[in-house]
């Protein structure tokens, strides 16, 4: 009976998409300003069905939002770095350790952030980080960074050039996927 319900419970936890949800996916990830009748037309279904499998995915935490994506170099932003950061887990006696949540969350908070990542290998911390120029990412982790109770040590990487940025997700070509 117990393993009955456990079961029932993932399966109910599941979500299935198909071919129609893939290809509403993929439009909106190309361009989320297209307006439900374009969407309509360029997949041959019903605009009730795109208002409709938009508003599940939207339900089921699929879909979790629409957002402008902004040009940094016009908007004195133009430069970019990886920040590699490691957090001191030691502490006084009698203190609570530090944690590594705890730091990318203080991190997360820097209006020049735009990405913190806990990360394997030899550093803890990865952060993505935009700025005006590189003076202003070297205040940013002396200034900053650095300040922020746990950080060790960093390493900071300036992006040259950026090839390929992308908040797309490759979506599979099957007619359906399950996912969990």
């Amino acid at each position: 009976m117990f393993l009955y319900q456990i079961v029932v419970i993932i399966t109910i936890m599941k979500t299935r998409l198909d071919e129609k949800d893939i290809a509403i996916l993929a439009l909106i990830q190309n361009n989320s300003r297209l307006t439900a009748k374009e969407i309509a037309r360029k997949i041959s279904i019903p605009i009730t069905t795109v208002f409709a499998k938009t508003k599940k995915m939207e339900d089921q935490g699929i879909i979790k939002g629409f957002k402008a994506i902004l040009a940094p170099e016009k908007l004195d932003s133009g430069t970019a770095a990886i920040i590699f950061a490691s957090v001191s887990y030691g502490s006084p006696a009698g203190a609570n350790p530090t944690s590594q949540r705890v730091v990318a969350e203080e991190i997360s908070k820097l209006a020049e952030v735009q990405e913190v990542h806990i990360i394997t290998g030899d550093w803890d911390l990865m952060i993505k980080l935009r700025a005006e120029n590189v003076d202003a990412v070297g205040r940013f982790v002396v200034d900053k960074l650095r300040c922020i109770k746990g950080i060790e040590k960093t390493l900071t990487c300036m992006i040259f050039e950026t090839v390929k940025e992308t908040t797309a997700i490759a979506l599979p070509l099957r007619k359906s996927i399950l996912l969990t």
